[in-house]
């Protein structure tokens, strides 16, 4: 089970394609949940469990196949040419934008998309070379939750009750 806590950069770009695939279908599922949620909820609204289930099956299902199209083709594309650059990330962008126009069931939705996901992609690639952060991780530190008694926020920390003042001899 160690496969389900793998990262899309644990390996280099060619390597370890069902480690690459479980990473980015992570993503893909948790956006295609989230949006099945608000679609099932605010925009088609089905009656019943099963229509429910292919409401979420015809959101998630593309988007796992977009993750999918992307991370192998940018496998193939970096064994195929033998160089680990932006050219594949940008063909990858395309496999997935193939695979939105084909759910759209339109050919210039699925250009758009490939266009912008090529991009995405190279933006990504360029920033894992370069050293920048694409999505830079929020803080750490937290005001508020469930152990809020137990953090104190306050300039001066009151003193314990139990201190005495100096010990005379």
């Amino acid at each position: 089970m160690s496969f389900l806590r793998s990262k899309y950069y644990d390996h280099p770009d060619g390597e370890d394609a069902f480690g690459k695939i479980v990473a980015t279908n992570r993503y893909a599922v948790a956006a295609g949940l989230a949006w099945s949620t608000v679609d099932v909820l605010t925009l088609s609204k089905p009656r019943g469990y099963i229509p429910t289930i292919g409401r979420f099956a015809y959101n998630t299902g593309p988007l796992m196949g977009m993750a999918t199209a992307f991370t192998l083709t940018t496998l193939a594309a970096t064994n195929f040419r033998g160089k680990d650059d932006k050219l594949n990330y940008l063909a990858g962008g395309f496999a997935a934008g193939g695979i939105f126009g084909a759910w759209r069931h339109s050919h210039v939705a699925g250009l758009v998309a490939g266009l912008f996901l090529g991009m995405a992609g190279v933006i990504k690639k360029m920033s894992i070379e370069q050293g920048w952060e694409f999505f830079p991780e929020p803080p750490t530190h937290q005001y508020g939750g469930l152990n809020i008694a137990q953090n104190d926020y306050t300039l001066m920390a009151e003193r314990p009750r139990n201190w005495t003042s100096e010990k005379k001899d």
